[in-house]
Order: C-alpha cells, then sequence, then structure tokens
C-alpha cells in the first residue's frame, strides 16, 4: 500500500472510528487463569495475583517473552485448554458495558474455525466463552470475529456476503490486490454447551490511530445481542510490535489505550487475558456476558 493510500486509510478513520452503534447492553467478564494444557504462561495481577474480575490480564512472562511462535497458524501444535481456563471464583455481578462500535470493515463472513487463509504472524489460539449475567452458558449462539492483519490491512472479498452494506474496501484494504481477494481473518463459530467457541488466528497488526484489537458480534436466531471489540494491553503489543520477527519492521504503533477513539482508557474489562501456550504460540482469551 503506497503512501496516498495510507493516508486515505488515517483520514477515514480518524472521521468513522470513533462513531458508536446503538446496540444492547452487554457486560465483559475477565477470566482466571488457564489449565495445564499447553498453557506454560497466564494473565496476573500487576501484584502477582491470578487474574480475575478486574485484575491486569498480562503478566511481565507474557509481556517480557521472546520465545513466540512464528508462521502463522500451521506452527501450532498445542491444544485447545479444557473449560476450566474461564472458570473463576468471583460472582458474575460486573459492571455492565456498553457495545462498541462496529466500525467500517464488517461484512458477514462463514463459518470456519481456521481463519487465517494461511496468514503469517504469530499463530494464536482465540478463546471465547458466552454466559449470561448468572455465569449460565449460552449454547447455539453464533460468534463472529474479524480483524486485521499482520500489516493493519482488513481483507476485502465480500462476493458470499450479504451484509456489506457498511463496508469500506478502500479504507480497510487499501486496495491492495491480496486483500481484495481474501477473506482472512474473518469466521463464525457455534457456541458449544458450555458456550464456548474456538478460533485459529494470527496476532493482529496495528493502523495508524486506533489500538490492535479483535471485533466480535453475538447473534440468536439472527439477532444482534452486542457487537463490540476487545484489545490487549499497551505492554503486550509494545513488546511484540518490536520483538517479534512478522510485526517489528513496522515497530511500535502510534496509538495507545489512552488516546484510543474507541476504547475510554485502560480498562481491563475490554482486553483479552492472555497466556503463551508451549508450542509459543499466542492464547487470547475472553468471557462475555450478555444480559
Amino acid at each position: 500500500m503506497n503512501s496516498s493510500e495510507q493516508n486515505v486509510r488515517r483520514k477515514v478513520l480518524k472521521s468513522i472510528a470513533g462513531v458508536v452503534v446503538a446496540t444492547p447492553v452487554i457486560s465483559l467478564f475477565g477470566c482466571g487463569s488457564g489449565d495445564s494444557n499447553g498453557v506454560v504462561s497466564s494473565g496476573t495481577s500487576s501484584s502477582g495475583s491470578s487474574s480475575t474480575g478486574s485484575s491486569s490480564p498480562v503478566d511481565s512472562g507474557v509481556t517480557t517473552t521472546t520465545d513466540w511462535a512464528s508462521g502463522g497458524t500451521s506452527s501450532i501444535s498445542s491444544n485447545f485448554p479444557d473449560d476450566s481456563l474461564f472458570e473463576d471464583s468471583t460472582t458474575c455481578s460486573v459492571e455492565l458495558t456498553k457495545s462498541l462500535t462496529e466500525g467500517p470493515c464488517y461484512f458477514d463472513s462463514e463459518y470456519r474455525d481456521d481463519i487465517s487463509e494461511e496468514q503469517t504472524g504469530l499463530p494464536m489460539m482465540l478463546c471465547l466463552q458466552l454466559v449470561d449475567e448468572s455465569c449460565n452458558p449460552l449454547s447455539g449462539y453464533e460468534i463472529e470475529v474479524w480483524h486485521c492483519d499482520v500489516e493493519g490491512i482488513y481483507s476485502g472479498d465480500t462476493n458470499d456476503s450479504s451484509d456489506r452494506s457498511g463496508f469500506n474496501s478502500s479504507f480497510c484494504t487499501g486496495n491492495d490486490s491480496n486483500a481484495l481477494n481474501a477473506k482472512w481473518f474473518r469466521g463464525i463459530a457455534v457456541t458449544d454447551s458450555s458456550g464456548r467457541v474456538n478460533f485459529y488466528s494470527c496476532f493482529p497488526g496495528w493502523y495508524s490511530s486506533r489500538v490492535i484489537h479483535i471485533h466480535f458480534r453475538v447473534k440468536n436466531n439472527n439477532s444482534d445481542e452486542v457487537v463490540s471489540q476487545f484489545a490487549f494491553s499497551d505492554e503486550f503489543v509494545d513488546a511484540i510490535c518490536t520483538t517479534h520477527e512478522d510485526y517489528s519492521s513496522r515497530g511500535e504503533p502510534d496509538t495507545h489505550l489512552s488516546n484510543d477513539t474507541v476504547f475510554s482508557g485502560n480498562d481491563d474489562s475490554t482486553q483479552f487475558d492472555l497466556a503463551q501456550n508451549e508450542d509459543g504460540s499466542l492464547l487470547a482469551y475472553k468471557r462475555i456476558i450478555i444480559s
């Protein structure tokens, strides 16, 4: 993508990325530490206690390690952790948070668990659990995710999409020919009996005026329950973007949580809990609670 196209993306983003759509109210709940199924380092609070509720989702072991896998999802050999990943000793009575903007880069995708389309990057297991306010799992709901690639570019092949009215192709793809013919980093899964979905993906890159984030949409009977986004801690993002071979050429992002156009500062409730799998891949996980 040339410099003029990048400028277009920046200008468009500043005008539309902060627009919040009117959608239902949800609550977002931090998850507990992972189990032993291939997970070697998990999120803890800054004081060193295990991650629950509103504590910080990233510990120093995850943030500072340089032994991360690369090459995309083909590098993943660990299994997804079991449901104890989401167990927490506290109640589900947490502060309700409004949904966050859908953004200009959405079009509906397809059912699949590996959403990478063989793109490169830090391989990532993305695990989400949907529950109600009493922590009862919600099965049979669709959870859809979408995010950009390591260069901060979204895929743009909308040929099979029935919902693309809000998709700004020029801004999201930068008119990149590969992106225009791809559906990378988009996918839908249906929650199982424990309210859970799993995706194979890669850690996203960044684009100007936004922190690194992943969009998600929850549907029940074709009706939206919530549309929102989750982010990553600044410390983790900066470490990956300055040291990992697939990201370091672009360096540290120009935007952090304190000046992002969507997230309101360093709010742990909208940040993923993180761990490193034994194979060096990233485990990003979060519980979604809807009313």
